[in-house]
């Protein structure tokens, strides 16, 4: 049986899949903009890491647009920082290895479509340096809640890490409330296109298993 997490996330899907193609990349240029406003340090001796979106997610742009889907990361490079990526170890869900973004020509295709970097793989523990973690959702809710895609690779990635987690979703994904579990790592920021970085509540603690 469906969970309401899994009712959730097609939801989330189809909303996607309906959003015009211009609509997709004006909020790609957007969320760059909000880079230069980033309420949190960026300079030379800081890391982040981040992820390079596909599909419809926000910052993904349709095929043949005159905007890169790196548009964000871009702009994370112009402030000087450090961007990591992440590299989805092969076999069942782990946490994710990591590598550094150096521009657009340092990724390639692989495993599901993914964008990834080419580089030196940095290991599992090379998160730990970054300050700020910016992370894909389907959702998140307004005490920081955040509706992945079920496989678990960021709650393992980000557990007991002290860097800013920012859930990057479009305008009308923050909601209310959503389901959670107790392995359900809670973010403490969310950057939509229109509304740019929003500090959230601190975390519910029912016993939810959604």
């Amino acid at each position: 049986m469906p969970t309401h997490k899994d009712q959730r996330r097609q939801e989330a899907a189809s909303r996607r899949a309906a959003m015009p193609a211009s609509d997709r990349e004006r909020a790609a240029l957007d969320l760059a903009e909000w880079i230069h406003t980033c309420p949190f340090r960026l300079e030379y001796d800081v890391t982040v890491a981040a992820y390079v979106p596909v599909g419809t997610e926000p910052g993904s742009v349709p095929a043949g647009s005159g905007v890169a889907p790196t548009a964000m990361l871009d702009a994370l490079l112009d402030r000087g920082v450090t961007v990591l990526l992440p590299v989805v170890p092969e076999g069942d869900p782990a946490p994710l290895d990591w590598a550094r973004y150096t521009g657009p020509r340092s990724l390639e295709t692989r495993r599901w479509g993914l964008l990834e970097p080419t580089g030196t793989r940095l290991g599992t523990a090379a998160i730990r340096a970054a300050s700020v973690i910016f992370i894909p959702a389907l959702a998140v809710d307004r005490t920081g809640i955040r509706l992945g895609r079920g496989a678990g690779y960021y709650d393992r990635s980000i557990a007991g890490l002290s860097a800013e987690l920012v859930a990057v979703v479009y305008d009308d994904e923050l909601v209310d409330s959503l389901p959670s579990d107790a392995h359900d790592v809670p973010v403490g920021w969310v950057l939509t296109p229109g509304g740019g970085f929003r500090e959230l509540a601190a975390p519910r603690t029912d016993d939810s298993t959604d």
